[in-house]
């Protein structure tokens, strides 16, 4: 419980990231949407304001979720995973999403504990405003896309971008970051489910040149392979195997 309400106060950090269409209409002078300085240098929102935000942004959510953490590579592999051994529905969909799920919370926790502790602690606690909070969130996060995203899709969509002036990747914005730092999860995960495949396809190989050799031809190789490969795949411990595989393929700075 303690951690999914962590999880629930860093996802509140990032709903502010709708702030820019909220302030908009504060501009256009709404009475119940008001920004007034604070005295300490920053900006207080008024409560209408803040709850604006929070339902606009919700809706992105899910987006922050799967691009901008570990979901994507893991939910991907255990999708391979089940179309290598030749299941079509078991484990089912949800299953597998579930699964991805909670160890998304478990690698990326440390990454929240840091969000938590840096900016939705301080900002609970009026010691930093709204937008500091924000500032604060990002960089742990972005450090953890940074970590894992290759050198060479940031270079396409820095060079995409045309931001030639960026001196380290620590000035690359957030809006170059998560679509590389995606490519690059995307191509780490079918690395990964290549990997995978390759022994069962294996076992798929030998059943079908046995049962041509023997002239049955009319007997799909699927339905004689598939207890083998059940049987390989819980003789080497295969779930603690792709699971100890996939955690430890993110790589901590």
């Amino acid at each position: 419980m303690k951690m999914l309400s962590r999880w629930w106060s860093v996802l509140f950090i990032f709903m502010a990231w709708g702030l820019s269409s909220q302030t908009a209409l504060a501009a256009a002078g709404f009475d119940a949407i008001q920004i007034s300085p604070d005295g300490k240098g920053g900006e207080t929102y008024s409560v209408t304001l803040q709850v604006l935000m929070i339902m606009t942004s919700i809706t992105f959510l899910p987006s922050i979720l799967i691009l901008m953490t570990s979901f994507t590579r893991i939910v991907i592999v255990l999708a391979l995973l089940r179309q290598a051994i030749g299941t079509q529905s078991s484990p089912n969909t949800q299953i597998i999403v579930g699964l991805a799920l909670f160890l998304t919370f478990f690698i990326m926790s440390p990454v929240i504990d840091k969000i938590y502790d840096n900016a939705f602690v301080p900002y609970n606690e009026d010691k930093i405003n709204f937008i500091e909070a924000v500032n604060t969130a990002k960089e742990p996060l972005k450090d953890f896309m940074l970590t894992q995203t290759r050198e060479d899709d940031l270079k396409l969509f820095v060079e995409i971008s045309g931001n030639d002036e960026l001196e380290s990747v620590e000035d690359i914005p957030m809006t170059l970051l998560i679509p590389a730092f995606a490519i690059s999860e995307l191509k780490t995960a079918f690395q990964i489910g290549f990997l995978i495949f390759i022994p069962f396809l294996i076992i798929d190989l030998i059943v079908a040149s046995v049962l041509m050799s023997m002239g049955m031809m009319m007997l799909s190789p699927l339905i004689v392979s598939l207890p083998f490969k059940l049987m390989l795949f819980v003789l080497i411990d295969g779930w603690a195997v792709v699971i100890g595989t996939l955690a430890a393929s993110f790589v901590t700075a």
